[in-house]
């Protein structure tokens, strides 16, 4: 391999940035596809080409400099990454891949036949569902969209009949088709990294997530949990990546309920916001072993290079915003702060993230939170 590879990326927001970074680091090249110009991935490539994943024309000329093409998220509907397959493209994760997790049913679907724990499911039709649904699941119980939905936007509580109609309403505006499950009651919300190519596979520490507004805001690596639930984690994270055969690097989002069992809640194909950690945590960053894994090269180590790492979300706190006192956040040497490049905030919006790792948690989760609080955004 040598300096004409050149690694396409589906989508051009902030983890595509950061797997260019990764990729400009190994030496190899990176087109981007975005519908707006100068995206965040943009930024740093000449290669950088505007419009839709469904300009098929568009799709073809940007595929051709391309030596492996790749996703920044799972929304690209697979019909166009068959599409790529079709004109002889190397895709990772695959169209198949992407099918059995784009729709969280047919996702649910795919782990719950190889065994793999999930919520109790269903899938959802018609407002006359409700009576079915509260028998089922008792109140409250979670109405999802079964595509397009991320940090939360998809997703409502339903505690009675009232708000199962809005809500309905609501997300099949967003989405036509609906599924609806348990409400689970968990005492922690954990993730795994998870870097698989043909030949081999690996396995980050597992972390727990925190969540604001129902957005990830703060991560804690490792998670404070047992050896046991630990391995047990980690073990039911690579059964999620070998159920839908995925190439590339997966986040798995889980559970950890009252009763410590561990549920699967969710899987990205895709470098995933539990991971930014890894960046300065880990010996190699999950945007490192994304270009690795679907250039099917030797995967790097996944080990942490201190005891903790904590990171935190930059969350918009007013519309229009932009990171303005760099002085103030960079004013501590174990500080490591990323800005995403976005023209503009909104409240809520992931404009950046901040992480610190050493060897008391309790004191770098301390740090981390102080930190936040100073950076204007």
């Amino acid at each position: 391999m040598n300096k004409s590879i050149t690694v396409g990326i589906l989508g051009g927001g902030q983890l595509a940035r950061m797997s260019s970074y990764a990729a400009r680091r190994l030496g190899f090249d990176v087109a981007i596809l975005e519908k707006e110009k100068n995206s965040p991935a943009g930024q740093i490539t000449k290669n950088e080409f505007i419009g839709l994943v469904s300009n098929h024309s568009l799709l073809k000329k940007f595929a051709s400099g391309c030596d492996v093409v790749t996703l920044e998220n799972e929304f690209v509907d697979y019909h166009h990454l068959e599409f790529l397959e079709k004109q002889k493209v190397k895709v990772f994760p695959s169209s198949k891949t992407v099918f059995l997790i784009q729709d969280k049913l047919i996702q649910k679907q795919t782990l719950e036949k190889k065994k793999i724990p999930v919520a109790n499911f269903i899938e959802v039709k018609h407002k006359a569902d409700f009576p079915r649904l509260k028998k089922l699941f008792g109140l409250p119980f979670i109405l999802k969209s079964r595509k397009m939905g991320y940090d939360g936007y998809g997703n409502a509580l339903i505690k009675n009949a009232a708000s199962f109609e809005k809500e309905f309403d609501r997300l099949t505006h967003r989405h036509s088709k609906l599924l609806a499950e348990e409400f689970i009651h968990f005492k922690k919300e954990l993730a795994v990294m998870v870097a698989r190519t043909k030949r081999e596979i690996k396995v980050y520490p597992v972390v727990e997530t925190i969540q604001r507004n129902h957005i990830c805001h703060t991560v804690i690596a490792p998670a404070k949990v047992s050896n046991k639930i630990h391995d047990r984690a980690k073990s039911i994270a690579v059964k999620c990546v070998e159920a839908v055969n995925g190439i590339g690097i997966f986040g798995i989002e889980l559970f950890l309920s009252d009763d410590n069992d561990i549920l699967v809640n969710e899987i990205a194909p895709r470098p995933h916001n539990s991971g930014h950690y890894t960046i300065e945590g880990c010996i190699t960053s999950q945007f490192e072993n994304h270009i690795r894994a679907v250039l099917n090269l030797p995967l790097g180590s996944v080990e942490m290079v201190k005891p903790f790492a904590v990171m935190i979300n930059l969350l918009g706190k007013k519309n229009g915003g932009t990171l303005r006192n760099y002085s103030t956040a960079l004013n501590e040497p174990n500080v490591h702060l990323h800005v995403y490049g976005k023209h503009q905030s909104r409240i809520g919006r992931k404009m950046g993230h901040i992480t610190i790792v050493g060897d008391d948690s309790k004191k770098i989760l301390l740090q981390v939170l102080k930190k936040e609080k100073e950076i204007i955004i």
